[in-house]
């Protein structure tokens, strides 16, 4: 059996040569120079560019309003920190204002110029803090700060602005809000004010007052009623002593309080004593005898008749000579029968302010029933006065809240950092295009020499395959 041999020759110069590096050096010469042309091409030729650089603040601002209400309660509005919400963060606001089309226009018409020319700024938001940084460019120094300070006062306006749409977009909520409270309260104080004039009833301390008065003239009555049992008592006593019963002290009294009838029981006094002064002087059928016995007969008729009327029965001459009516004498039986009278009186005007009593009591009960069953409905009227009291309020101050809060949803803006005056560009950075073009010249060359290395070493392998190849068919 034959072996193969392999034998190791040493490549064909020539074929070694086919993958020379002088092509590459030139691609590579080529590429640099390119790298740096344009480099120091931009270095020349463009022209410098200066940043203005500055910040602002943007506090968070938050209001209260408290409105204690007597025998309602406390309303409140809390307006509160636009920091308070985790989503929400008042300076993205202020950067997209700050990067609108808008706020770019305003800026670029102070500075008389087209908003392409002015750009657009940059903005950064400090993080854990409340300040947002701002940076402008400019051909020159004065030109990148006089439009920093161009975009602030822009800011500004375009803010003032949108403040003023909210003012009067939320005030002419609240007060379509007041008018609506105040019309329902006015209703209310009508509808109570009317009814306190139908029902009579203004308050609940005019129930109280009224139970007092009530109270009061049950006592009043209790006193008039022990009174009148004491004045009862003595008058039965006085009957007594004169030995009449209480229908005669009763009858006596009703004569000796009548003026006719005591007139005329004088006039038959006065005349009875006339006719026994005469009798001592002249005959029983002497004229004037006779003329005073008529006198006598006439007023002791009319006195029976008066008497009659008053009392309302038949009265005899001796039931009055009983009852002993003339008290002119002053006899002890006559003293006795003037206090049985006054008694009698007294006895008879306490029964009278007894019962004018009751009928007050009874009539003030009746009231006091009726305004019992009203102070519901009154009560109702005043809580329903009381809340619409409450909701104006509540209303009006948030009103006063919205007008004194312009700075709820656009905080104030505080500037904390003034516009600088750049004293160098900020581009084109010299050290950063000669880094940038050194480090392309590392890169493109680096990259030449793999490809030329790689180029060569896949000439090699293809050489000792086909080396390989002749000597296993040789």
């Amino acid at each position: 059996m034959t072996e193969s041999v392999t034998i190791s020759r040493p490549f064909p110069k020539s074929r070694l040569q086919q993958v020379h590096w002088s092509p590459y050096l030139l691609i590579g010469i080529l590429a640099n120079a390119a790298i740096w042309c344009s480099a120091l091409a931009y270095l020349k030729l463009k022209a410098p560019t200066y940043t203005s650089g500055w910040a602002v603040n943007v506090p968070g601002t938050a209001a209260q309003a408290r409105v204690s209400l007597p025998e309602i309660g406390q309303t409140s509005l809390d307006s509160s920190s636009p920091y308070s919400i985790s989503t929400q963060d008042p300076r993205q606001n202020y950067k997209f204002l700050a990067e609108s089309d808008a706020v770019i226009q305003i800026a670029a018409t102070q500075m008389d110029i087209s908003p392409q020319e002015f750009g657009k700024p940059k903005v950064k938001i400090g993080d854990s803090t409340s300040i947002i940084e701002f940076q402008m460019t400019g051909d020159n120094p004065e030109e990148a700060r006089d439009k920093s300070y161009a975009l602030y006062r822009a800011i500004q306006a375009r803010v003032n602005e949108l403040r003023v749409q909210e003012f009067i977009q939320r005030d002419a909520s609240f007060q379509s809000a007041l008018s609506s409270s105040q019309r329902k309260l006015e209703m209310a104080q009508k509808r109570l004010s009317d009814y306190k004039a139908i029902s009579g009833l203004n308050s609940s301390d005019q129930l109280k007052a009224l139970s007092d008065n009530i109270e009061a003239l049950r006592k009043q009555r209790a006193e008039i009623v022990a009174q009148q049992q004491q004045s009862s008592s003595r008058l039965q006593q006085l009957a007594a002593n004169l030995n009449l019963s209480e229908q005669d002290a009763a009858n006596a009294f009703v004569l000796q309080t009548d003026q006719i009838f005591q007139q005329n029981l004088k006039n038959y006094s006065e005349t009875s004593a006339n006719l026994v002064t005469l009798s001592a002087r002249f005959l029983p059928d002497h004229p004037t005898i006779v003329a005073e016995q008529n006198k006598r007969d006439a007023a002791a008729k009319a006195m029976l008749v008066r008497s009659e009327s008053l009392l309302g029965r038949p009265v005899s001459q001796d039931l009055i000579q009983q009852l002993n009516l003339n008290t002119s004498n002053g006899s002890a039986r006559e003293n006795l029968f003037q206090a049985l009278v006054d008694a009698q009186a007294e006895n008879r005007g306490l029964q009278s302010q007894a019962k004018e009593t009751e009928q007050q009591i009874v009539q003030l009960e009746n009231r006091l029933r009726t305004l019992s069953q009203k102070e519901t409905t009154l009560e109702a009227l005043r809580r329903e006065l009381q809340v619409s009291e409450a909701v104006f309020s509540s209303t009006l101050a948030n009103l006063d809240i919205i007008r004194s809060n312009a700075f709820g949803s656009y905080p104030l803006l505080q500037i904390v950092a003034e516009p600088n005056l750049p004293k160098s560009p900020s581009s084109p950075k010299k050290m950063f295009i000669l880094l940038g073009a050194t480090g392309g010249s590392l890169f493109v060359s680096a990259g030449i020499l793999a490809f030329w290395l790689r180029q060569r070493r896949m000439t090699m392998l293809e050489l000792e395959r086909k080396t390989h190849h002749r000597i296993v068919e040789g």
